[in-house]
């Protein structure tokens, strides 16, 4: 199928075809803004609803939408760019008169990553592409390798989680333009920084969503949260699953992203012979084979389904990796011991042996979802899984919007870290997690219809009901957003730089040590005792090993029978602690690293 939307065949002389599947429409015309005017252009049905048109004279980046006959104009499905919002006029975007400057580059292996994961329009106090390019050299002092973005396609207003766009291949204005995008990668490649980019391929935004008018994008076949699914099984799903398929290729190819983190899969239903997953990850291995460069693929599912990570050869997705919530379930209930919602399904430290090797949930029955879940991943390498003590789901979806530093106390969060990178999975950090950070991070939306933003305000409050959170901040209150921000460096305290301190170290060990470098899930050991709230994890490769000692408990713990040197220690004085030096006594919330021979 050719590639709808525009694409500029010559720069020079404004040469630009556009294209777009309009389904049994009277006629489709393409208006274009020239010095102020429409012009009107009538386009040719090159084949069955799809329609085409040739352009000269109006320069390489045009103002455009597509006129359905008798219906109205509307913004291009497969547009790059919408300057003026949703439901503004499209542009068209020059992607070959960027002068990338990465050509070098070859990628991060995935079981090397350690990811970064950034709201752009929250991490600095200019919320845009440019603004992460000014803490670029700080998150390489951190020891960060690979960014995650949060979705950035357009979406209603003037902020935005993201999950609410509407033009899979448009670049969010709110953030800057493309170019600014482009310089963003091409400056991070440049730096030995990789970034992969959230996507959401199982619903698109209430406002501004015109795909229904151009076509059967979406079908009542199946049900999900957000009303009618996204169609890719039902008649002329072909013209969807191509759309997204080419979005997989556009990501790569005019950005250059890496990797894709791919949006609650569970929500895509798909009964084809061969599921859109499954041709996701084969387009991703041929534009990978092409270049000679990694396109990684990872999916975010709560079904704990290794389907997505086995070959086809196997009834499997091919996927490259998953995230795996039952890592932070586990830890954020031997923290914090809540049990209200999806907490109920987990018993806290009880649970830790097995989630350092498997999920939790293999095929059991489920309390919260009433069903059985997951299956039994044991096998799998620890580099398909992509772990969290923190992500802006954990966070973001609590009321409050409280991090972890918010809920327990100094001690336990440098625990938490510990475990996190002595895991054999690949670890993710959110933003402003590794010094503290205590601003919430709040659900926040900016709605321009008003009956959509009172409903989406009424519907916030409603979905905490089985978690008793009875403060829920107004999703569309402008001090919703503006309370999300991180806090600038020059308002850090004593107590975060000591935790920045922690992490950079930890990352660092995580990185060079050969007993943390690979992520072999056969060379890690855990002894939990539940009663003292002691645990014990061993990691032992090329003749060296590991072992890290952790006190959740209240009370002193004596571990003079254990031998070895002290690699690091979390109440060290520059880690916010007050001794220095071996220390045999492991006291609340303390860890000790050791190191011996293997």
């Amino acid at each position: 199928m050719k590639k709808m939307g525009p694409v500029v065949l010559d720069r020079d002389r404004g040469e630009v075809m556009f294209r777009v599947f309009a389904y049994d429409k009277k006629g489709v015309s393409l208006v274009v803004k020239d010095k102020g005017k429409e012009k009107v252009i009538p386009m040719e049905e090159e084949s069955p609803h799809v329609y085409s048109t040739l352009i000269k004279g109006f320069g390489p980046c045009p103002l455009y939408k597509f006129r359905l006959h008798d219906e109205g104009d509307y913004p291009d499905p497969f547009s790059p760019f919408q300057p003026f919002g949703v439901h503004g006029f499209s542009q068209v975007v020059d992607h070959e008169g960027f002068p990338w400057k990465d050509h070098l580059w070859r990628g991060i292996e995935q079981e090397k990553m350690i990811i970064y994961e950034i709201h752009v329009g929250t991490f600095t106090p200019r919320g845009t592409f440019k603004g992460v390019m000014e803490k670029l050299d700080y998150l390489l002092d951190l020891g960060i390798n690979t960014i995650e973005l949060m979705p950035l396609t357009q979406t209603p207003g003037r902020w935005n989680w993201g999950y609410d766009g509407v033009n899979l291949f448009s670049v969010n204005h709110n953030y800057g333009t493309p170019q600014d995008l482009k310089l963003l990668i091409d400056t991070c490649h440049q730096k030995g920084i990789s970034l992969l980019l959230d996507v959401v391929y199982n619903h698109l935004g209430p406002e501004g969503n015109y795909l229904p008018l151009f076509g059967p994008y979406f079908t009542f076949k199946h049900k999900t949260p957000w009303g009618a699914a996204v169609n890719f099984d039902d008649q002329y799903s072909r013209y969807t699953r191509e759309m997204v398929l080419q979005n997989i290729c556009y990501w790569r190819e005019k950005y250059h992203f890496d990797g894709l983190r791919l949006d609650a899969v569970h929500a895509i239903k798909d009964e084809s012979p061969v599921h859109i997953l499954q041709e996701i990850g084969e387009k991703a291995r041929e534009l990978a084979d092409r270049e000679g460069r990694s396109y990684w693929i990872i999916a975010e599912s709560d079904e704990n389904d290794v389907r997505l990570i086995d070959p086809p050869s196997r009834g499997g997705y091919g996927l490259h990796g998953v995230w795996m919530d039952d890592f932070h379930h586990c830890i954020h209930t031997t923290l914090t011991g809540e049990r209200e919602g999806y907490y109920m399904d987990y018993r806290g430290i009880k649970d830790l042996e097995k989630v350092f090797k498997n999920f939790i949930y293999t095929g059991q029955m489920s309390s919260y979802w009433r069903k059985t879940r997951g299956r039994d991943a044991s096998q799998y390498p620890g580099y398909q899984f992509v772990v969290a003590l923190q992500n802006h789901d954990q966070v973001g979806n609590r009321a409050q919007g409280e991090r972890l530093s918010s809920l327990v106390e100094f001690p336990y969060l440098k625990a938490a870290a510990g475990l996190l990178f002595l895991s054999p999975y690949i670890p993710l950090i959110f933003m402003g997690e590794e010094y503290g950070e205590e601003n919430p991070f709040l659900f926040f939306t900016d709605f321009q219809d008003p009956q959509l933003k009172k409903a989406v305000s009424r519907g916030r409050k409603n979905e905490f009901k089985e978690f008793n959170w009875k403060e829920v901040p107004d999703p569309e209150e402008e001090d919703t957003f503006f309370r999300s921000f991180l806090t600038p460096p020059e308002g850090w305290k004593d107590l975060n730089h000591s935790l920045l301190n922690f992490f950079r170290d930890l990352i660092d060990l995580r990185k060079n040590h050969p007993a943390l470098k690979i992520l072999d899930k056969g060379k890690v050991s855990i002894k939990v005792d539940p009663q003292l709230r002691f645990i014990q994890v061993n990691r032992q490769n090329q003749g060296r090993a590991l072992i890290g000692l952790f006190n959740l408990g209240q009370n002193p713990h004596d571990i003079s029978p254990m031998k070895g040197s002290h690699l690091l220690n979390t109440e060290w004085k520059k880690y916010g602690g007050g001794i220095e030096g071996e220390h045999r006594l492991l006291l609340k919330g303390n860890m000790i690293l050791l190191e011996t021979e293997g």
